[in-house]
């Protein structure tokens, strides 16, 4: 299985922009979907997480602003982003787990610049 994220790009503060993380094969397989983020100079950190049980995670810095959501007829999952701030600059990887094997599968990064 490969990922593929797409989506980045240049936004000024306050904007919106949806990332896409579409995958060669069926995202039913993954027992779990994320988002990371890593930011120049600093680790890399997760973003938001969904469970095959529909339960999502946020990391602190984007709750209330950030969306996970899938769509299983595109085999691709999004992460939706509003209001965003100069601090959400980062490459954004997608990432994903196969339920029974746990074997885990990472995107490229793409790059989100949020700037005026």
């Amino acid at each position: 299985v490969q990922l593929q994220a797409s989506g980045g790009g240049l936004v000024q503060p306050g904007g919106s922009l949806e990332l896409s993380c579409a995958a060669s094969g069926s995202i039913s397989v993954f027992g779990e979907m994320a988002w990371y983020r890593q930011a120049p100079g600093k680790e890399r950190e997760l973003v938001a997480q969904l469970f095959s049980d529909r339960h999502t995670n946020y990391g602190d810095g984007v709750k209330g602003r950030f969306t996970i959501f899938r769509d299983d007829s595109r085999n691709t999952f999004y992460l939706q982003m509003r209001n965003l701030k100069p601090d959400d600059t980062a490459v954004y990887y997608c990432n994903a787990r196969r339920m029974v094997s746990q074997q885990t599968y990472w995107g490229r990064g793409t790059l989100v610049t949020v700037s005026s």
